[in-house]
């Protein structure tokens, strides 16, 4: 029996300058529909996404947090390689997003179209940015139980998501998050900060709620024609309410449960279509057996995307057979 195949879209912080810098230049598809996207961004903004992203003055390692080019750089990103595969004729059976990933999980599966999704979230990138102080986000590779341990060491954070026995995330204000992330260095615990400018996930973006609400309730949400497991709900959800893209910021990730839920249903092949390969990576922590090879991203920093997209592919060919 074939595995079934699922597709997850990653959300911020995943995000840096020149991701899929590869595919932009030798795949016509992901080209195109990058191009096409970033039309109806500029329309709306008056910013060329692409150039912003693939600015030649700019380095992988340089800042790129705004949140109003990043939210649909992500986008861009993972629905132009969502597009690649379908051009190849490979389809997933099920999409999970995580946090911002939900609405390329979403266009995928027909909730929306892509044209739709971009005003959404370009909708909520404003929003944020009008009404909400910025923040930070922490990942920490330990046991939560670190959070009861020491309470008030944590007591101006709050827990975003648990993605793996030793690794969880918390967001809060900035001056906050740094004095954690010193007292955990100094202890020898290992953390790194997200590169996002705003406590996604958390109370700090509670001003902008109202606002987005309101818009969302002008859109008309399809059944998703690709079974959609949501990190919102830890498992596979037939319809979408209208407050869904404010909850999937808002509350917590439960991307651990949507993994186990995927799992206990079938013994899955995961591709990962973000931007660094991060939900790949928190895959291989969980799924038992040979993840490496049920296990697979195509863009990483190390521009390697061309070739990791070949060798899913045949892969993927020899599945299906």
């Amino acid at each position: 029996m074939n595995e079934p195949l699922v597709f997850m879209f990653s959300g911020q912080g995943s995000q840096y300058h020149h991701m899929g810098k590869e595919l932009f230049s030798k795949n016509t598809v992901f080209r195109q529909c990058m191009l096409e996207m970033d039309a109806i961004v500029s329309r709306q903004i008056g910013i060329s996404i692409v150039n912003e992203m693939y600015h030649p003055a700019k380095r992988v390692s340089d800042p790129f947090d705004r949140v109003l080019y990043t939210h649909p750089a992500i986008f861009m990103v993972e629905y132009s390689l969502y597009r690649v595969f379908a051009e190849k004729g490979i389809q997933p059976d099920y999409v999970l997003g995580a946090s911002l990933g939900e609405f390329a999980s979403a266009a995928a599966s027909g909730v929306l179209d892509a044209k739709e999704i971009l005003e959404c979230i370009l909708e909520q990138a404003t929003v944020i940015e009008k009404y909400c102080d910025k923040g930070k986000m922490l990942a920490i590779l330990d046991k939560p139980q670190l959070l009861l341990d020491h309470p008030h060491l944590f007591e101006n954070s709050e827990l975003t998501s648990i993605h793996y026995d030793s690794h969880f995330v918390i967001s809060g204000e900035s001056e906050n998050i740094q004095q954690i992330t010193d007292v955990l260095r100094e202890n020898g615990i290992l953390c790194q900060p997200l590169p996002v400018s705003y406590g996604f996930h958390s109370s700090l973006i509670d001003p902008a709620e109202d606002v987005y609400k309101e818009f969302l309730r002008s859109k008309s949400f399809k059944h998703p024609s690709i079974p959609l497991v949501s990190c919102l709900t830890g498992r596979s959800i037939r319809e979408i309410h209208n407050d869904f893209f404010w909850d999937t910021v808002r509350r917590p990730m439960r991307f651990r449960e949507a993994i186990q839920f995927l799992e206990s249903q079938h013994t899955c092949h995961f591709i990962d279509l973000g931007p660094s390969g991060t939900l790949a990576a928190f895959v291989k922590q969980l799924i038992s057996g040979d993840s490496a090879n049920r296990c697979h991203s195509i863009i990483t920093p190390f521009h390697q995307e061309l070739k990791n997209l070949e060798m899913v592919e045949r892969l993927q060919k020899l599945e299906r057979k």
